[in-house]
C-alpha cells in the first residue's frame, strides 16, 4: 500500500471537509479564470452553473464527488476557439449522449471490460499530470509556492493533515492580501441572475466539429471509469452508488439542464476526488461547501466573482495540486501489483501523461491483452 494512504483512520470531522473543499481548487481556478478574463462569458452563469451541479452532486452521492471544468472544451474556450453559444452546445450535446448511454446500461459493461492494471495506469497517469501542472502552477511565483508546500507537508504528515489547505489558503489568501490591498477596490456586491438562452444550429455544428468527440473520450476515460474506480476502493459501501452508469447519468443530466444557463460543461475526475479525500473530505460537506462558494460568488458579485478569485494565489494552489497528484501516481493498486502487471500500469500511465487519458486507456488495453496472452501460452506450454 502506497506510505500516503492511510483509510484506517477515523473520519477528520469538519476541518477535513473544509480542506478538501478547497483542495481541487487548483485545477478549478485557472481554468474558470481563463474563460471569465475573455469577457464574453457570463460570470454568473459560469460560477451558479457549478454551484448547482455541486449540490446536486452532494444530495445524491452524499460524498466528495469533484465537480470540475471539461478541461478539453475549457481550453478551447481560452484560446478562442469556442464561443458562449457553442460553449452552450457542447454541454447540451455531451449532456443528451451520456443520458442516451446512461440509459442504456452501456457504461456499467464497458467498464467491467476495463482490466484493473488499466485502472491503474490511467490513475497513474492523472495523478503524475496533476502534480506536474501544480508544479508549473508553483514555479509561477516559487517563493510563494514553495513556502506553501513546505507548509502543506509540515501538516500533511501530522495529526493536523485535515487542517493542511485550510493554513494553506488562509496564509495565501492574507499574504496576497497584505501585499496588494487594493486588488479588491471597486468589488461591490450586486445581485446577478444567469440569462437563459439557448445555441442556434449553427453552434451545434460547430461544436460537433471541434470540440465534442475529443471531450466525450476523456470525460468517460476519467470522470466516469477512473472516478468510480477510485470512488470504490475509498468507499466501497456506496460502490453500487458511485457506479459509473450513475456517474454518466449525472453528469450528462446535469450538463443538459445548466447548459442553457451558461454553466461551463461539467464533469467528475478522479484526480479531484484524490485531492478531497486526501485532504479530509468524507462526505456531502465538501461538495456543499464548494456550491455555497460558487453560487455565493456567481449571484451575489456576478463580473466582480473573477477579481475575487484572484486573491488566491496560483502558486499556492499548485502545491496543493502536487500533493494530491503524488498521493493519486501512489497509490495502492501500483504497489501492490504483480512485476509484470506494473510493466503495463506504467507504460499506460505514461500514455496518459504523454498524450490523454483516452489514448492511455486504449494502449493499456492493449499492453494488457497481450499480456495475457503471453501468460495463457506460457501456462499451456507446462501443459
Amino acid at each position: 500500500m502506497s506510505p500516503l494512504h492511510n483509510h484506517s483512520k477515523p473520519p477528520p470531522g469538519l476541518a477535513g471537509e473544509i480542506s478538501g473543499s478547497v483542495a481541487d481548487m487548483g485545477t478549478f481556478l485557472p481554468l474558470v479564470l481563463g474563460v471569465l478574463a475573455l469577457g464574453s462569458f457570463d460570470a454568473s452563469g459560469v460560477l451558479t452553473g457549478f454551484g448547482l451541479f455541486a449540490f446536486a452532486v452532494a444530495a445524491f452521492y452524499r460524498r466528495p464527488i469533484p465537480v470540475q471544468p471539461m478541461k478539453a472544451i475549457a481550453a478551447l474556450v481560452i484560446v478562442g476557439a469556442l464561443s458562449p453559444g457553442q460553449m452552450m452546445a457542447c454541454g447540451l450535446i455531451i449532456g443528451a449522449v451520456l443520458m442516451a448511454l446512461a440509459a442504456s446500461g452501456v457504461v456499467n459493461r464497458i467498464a467491467r471490460l476495463v482490466p484493473g492494471t488499466v485502472i491503474a495506469g490511467v490513475q497513474l497517469g492523472v495523478g503524475a499530470e496533476l502534480a506536474i501542472i501544480g508544479f508549473r502552477h508553483l514555479l509561477s511565483d516559487p517563493v510563494f509556492g514553495v513556502s506553501a508546500l513546505i507548509l502543506l507537508a509540515a501538516l500533511f504528515f501530522t495529526r493536523y493533515r485535515a487542517f493542511s489547505c485550510i493554513a494553506v489558503v488562509t496564509a495565501a489568501v492574507s499574504v496576497s492580501l497584505f501585499t496588494d490591498p487594493g486588488q479588491l477596490a471597486g468589488v461591490e456586491v450586486a445581485w446577478s441572475l444567469p440569462a437563459p438562452a439557448l445555441p442556434n444550429l449553427g453552434d451545434f455544428e460547430a461544436a460537433l466539429l471541434i470540440a465534442v468527440l475529443p471531450q466525450l473520450a476523456l470525460t468517460f476515460s476519467n470522470a466516469v471509469i477512473a472516478t468510480s474506480a477510485i470512488a470504490g476502493d475509498y468507499f466501497p459501501e456506496d460502490k453500487d452508488r458511485l457506479s459509473p452508469n450513475r456517474l454518466a447519468a449525472s453528469t450528462g443530466v446535469l450538463n443538459f439542464i445548466l447548459a442553457p444557463l451558461g454553466a461551463m460543461p461539467m464533469c467528475h475526475g478522479s484526480g479531484g476526488l484524490v485531492a478531497q479525500y486526501g485532504f479530509g473530505a468524507r462526505t456531502w460537506v465538501a461538495p456543499a461547501i464548494f456550491g455555497a462558494l460558487c453560487l455565493t460568488l456567481g449571484l451575489a458579485f456576478g463580473p466582480g466573482a473573477a477579481v475575487i478569485m484572484t486573491v488566491l494565489p496560483v502558486s499556492a494552489l499548485g502545491a496543493m495540486l502536487c500533493v494530491a497528484g503524488v498521493e493519486l501516481a501512489l497509490g495502492k493498486r501500483v504497489f501492490d501489483a504483480m512485476p509484470s502487471c506494473r510493466v503495463v500500469i506504467v507504460a499506460t500511465g505514461i500514455a496518459c501523461v504523454a498524450l490523454n487519458v483516452a489514448s492511455g486507456l486504449l494502449i493499456g488495453f492493449i499492453l494488457e491483452a497481450a499480456r495475457a496472452a503471453y501468460f495463457r501460452s506460457k501456462k499451456r506450454e507446462k501443459v
